[in-house]
């Protein structure tokens, strides 16, 4: 998992922005492309004050957690990654404060899980794993159909499947599952979460080989 999502920036960033007139908009572009830009300091800054205004928009705080994740995964000082972790927990919880019971916040709960394996597996294997499968599963019940759920879920078990020595072709199965639910998917602003398809293709070129 250490290649997960780096790509995810472009995926978002690539997005085709609302060019309203409104603060809000104005704002998140900007941070997305700070981000793209790989200022990730500047751009979990403009994120956060962004959600200390929108008290009810739960997407502010989802980017500082993705981000942040996304940025512990790149790192290559694993000193920095608690840090990344910890800012992006805390973003999350209060996400999930405002949306709960959102498919798309159980999935970076999952990722953020998934890091803290990839930071020392012997120590935090075990106690994660079934945290984010936990997620993966409670995503699944809320939206079967959501495609970065059922891809991000099918990725984590290859991870596992490849340390077991076990069949992975269910799970490239899913992951090509996922790939006909990208085609259909419908973000509901230009802003919601819209990312995986290129990684899913990815992943599916490689699976069970």
């Amino acid at each position: 998992m250490t290649k997960v999502i780096t790509s995810l920036v472009v995926f978002i960033c690539g997005l085709a922005f609302a060019q309203g007139p409104s603060k809000y908009e104005q704002g998140m572009e900007k941070a997305l492309g700070l981000w793209k830009e790989n200022k990730v300091a500047e751009a979990t800054a403009i994120f956060e004050r962004i959600a200390s205004v929108e008290k009810d928009n739960w997407l502010p705080n989802y980017y500082v957690a993705l981000v942040n994740t996304i940025e512990a995964f790149k790192s290559q000082d694993k000193t920095k990654n608690p840090a990344y972790l910890d800012k992006a927990q805390i973003a999350l919880d209060d996400a999930t404060a405002i949306s709960p019971n959102n498919p798309e916040l159980m999935v970076v709960q999952a990722l953020i899980y998934t890091a803290w394996i990839v930071q020392d597996p012997m120590a935090n294997g075990m106690k994660y794993s079934s945290k984010a499968m936990e997620q993966y599963y409670k995503a699944q019940v809320i939206a079967p159909e959501n495609p970065r759920v059922v891809f991000s879920k099918a990725e984590f078990e290859i991870g596992g499947a490849k340390y077991w020595g076990t069949d992975t072709k269910p799970m490239c199965k899913e992951i090509e599952r996922s790939i006909e639910l990208f085609a259909k998917f419908k973000p509901e602003t230009p802003f919601h979460p819209n990312w995986g398809l290129d990684r899913a293709k990815e992943v599916l070129a490689t699976c069970g080989k």
